[in-house]
């Protein structure tokens, strides 16, 4: 065996042991704090960022993320409405100018599995499926401060009061509805479509229908934050658009 062909074996492998040792020292992981509205799109979407870039991707799906975030959490990537994610970037907890919008979603109406459908193909039809329900279900999200707001302008917030339930941050309508604990409930589209035991009805008739925007922006004291900034820009490709819609979402992009 010649001097000259170990020389270069041995270059080979040691520039093998490089490029491993590179791709290693590249891929991160990557962690996620999020609102369950996107969560069902997240879940499809990750196993391929993970498997093109060798990132690992650590979702936390928690209530009280806001509060959790202002009470000095370190996550590397934070997704929620777009109002909270700027509030957070004001306060110094996200970096200036990270902000990637994502998606949107409307407001859907459920109940329980077998039970009859409501009306609610005007705005008048789901006043009288309000006043005629026996309880009624929200969520703690920005869905609910919409609803609450909309009971008010209907004209009807003092009478149905009583009956509303007003679940716990980080709790899905759907899980209530479906154990027969509320009669009808409201939540983001995105929400109510994963939860097994409800008939999702539909969304809010166009006239009072309103869209909340779902936005990611990354931790001032990110771990790894090239990796996080390349997660949110796979989420928002044109690739991850069906994901999106499947999950009951509209793309950012979209009128």
């Amino acid at each position: 065996m010649s001097t000259k062909w170990l020389f270069n074996l041995s270059t080979a492998i040691c520039a093998a042991l490089i490029w491993v040792a590179s791709g290693t020292a590249h891929a991160a992981e990557v962690t996620v704090m999020a609102t369950q509205a996107i969560k069902a799109a997240f879940v499809e979407l990750v196993p391929g960022f993970e498997s093109s870039t060798q990132h690992k991707v650590s979702p936390v799906w928690v209530g009280e993320i806001m509060k959790r975030i202002k009470e000095g959490e370190v996550v590397d990537l934070v997704i929620l409405n777009s109002g909270q994610i700027d509030e957070l970037t004001k306060l110094g907890k996200l970096v200036q100018g990270s902000r990637v919008d994502l998606a949107k979603s409307g407001v859907g109406v459920a109940v329980r599995a077998g039970a009859p459908k409501p009306d609610i193909s005007s705005s008048d039809a789901l006043k009288r499926a309000l006043l005629a329900a026996k309880s009624i279900a929200i969520s703690s999200g920005s869905s609910s401060v919409y609803m609450v707001g909309l009971f008010q302008r209907m004209g009807i917030a003092d009478e149905i009061k009583p009956r509303i339930r007003q679940i716990a941050p980080g709790l899905a309508v759907g899980e209530v509805l479906a154990r027969g604990e509320a009669e009808i409930g409201f939540q983001q589209v995105s929400e109510l479509l994963p939860i097994g035991g409800i008939t999702y009805v539909g969304p809010l008739p166009p006239d009072i229908q309103n869209y909340t925007l779902y936005s990611g922006g990354i931790h001032t004291g990110a771990k790894a934050p090239d990796a996080a900034m390349e997660l949110l820009k796979f989420l928002k490709s044109p690739a991850s658009r069906p994901a999106i819609v499947r999950a009951g979402m509209e793309p950012s992009d979209t009128p």
